[in-house]
């Protein structure tokens, strides 16, 4: 719970950074500077080319988390409970414990507010730490992708969602796609952390997926930075390693027994 506690008290006080990883090697690297590394369901698509996170099996995400557990050293660690595996509280406990078990990471996020609070009062009292996540919620998406907080409707869902969340025991909240009026307002209302995605600068947290942030994906989503175009560097050493095979250059002496 250390960990845990370390994210609530940045509020107010220090942006929390949070992003993902799917194997141990991207996440080697992403532990070095962020504060939660977040497996999330996003490698379906990123990873497997589903057209919708629903896709994503229990057994990928695991396999996938037993990965990145190896490469995290100090961050927090979130894993990502798919799509139909917390329809009801007992699936929802079983499943939580199984990932907790198998991967040793440090909390589970589920997507929903009030549909989904027995569940998460469930898990939180049988001592299983829970990331919330309002807005868009990818899982429950049929059709395109919307942001959400655009009339007084989602508005009222949105925050009485929040503070229901909030009052049940998550110890943050992932805000997808939310206005910036209404994401602000929630982060102001809230006495834990709201991490952002597409939400605005007012969220106490920003949360990306780490290939689209490389340019590794072709994106066009309007919340993505491309910070680095890594598929340059690959193109780079691909191309130097098949010229030298071609030559013989490679394997020297030096790279031979």
């Amino acid at each position: 719970m250390k960990k845990i506690d370390k994210i609530i008290s940045k509020k107010n006080k220090s942006k929390i950074v949070c992003l993902t990883a799917y194997s141990k090697n991207f996440a080697e690297e992403v532990d070095k500077h962020v504060d939660i590394i977040l497996v999330g369901d996003s490698l379906g698509s990123v990873l497997y080319n589903y057209s919708t996170t629903r896709k994503v099996s229990l057994t990928e995400m695991i396999n996938h988390s037993k990965s990145v557990r190896l490469g995290v050293k100090k961050s927090l660690m979130v894993v990502d409970m798919p799509y139909k595996t917390y329809d009801t509280t007992t699936s929802a406990l079983k499943n939580a414990k199984k990932v907790l078990k198998e991967t040793n990471c440090d909390a589970v996020k589920l997507e929903g507010g009030r549909k989904i609070i027995k569940q998460i009062k469930y898990l939180i009292k049988n001592n299983i730490p829970v990331m919330g996540h309002l807005g868009l919620l990818p899982q429950s998406v049929k059709g395109k992708f919307k942001s959400k907080g655009k009339n007084d409707k989602e508005i009222k869902q949105l925050i009485n969602d929040a503070n229901l969340l909030e009052k049940n025991g998550v110890f943050a909240i992932v805000l997808e796609c939310v206005k910036t009026p209404i994401a602000k307002k929630i982060t102001q209302n809230l006495n834990i952390p709201t991490i952002g995605i597409g939400s605005s600068v007012h969220c106490d947290g920003q949360v990306l997926v780490t290939d689209d942030l490389l340019g590794l994906n072709e994106t066009k989503i309007k919340f993505v930075k491309k910070f680095l175009n890594i598929k340059k560097y690959i193109k780079e050493g691909v191309k130097r390693y098949a010229s030298e095979v071609r030559s013989k250059k490679y394997p020297s002496k030096k790279h031979s027994y």
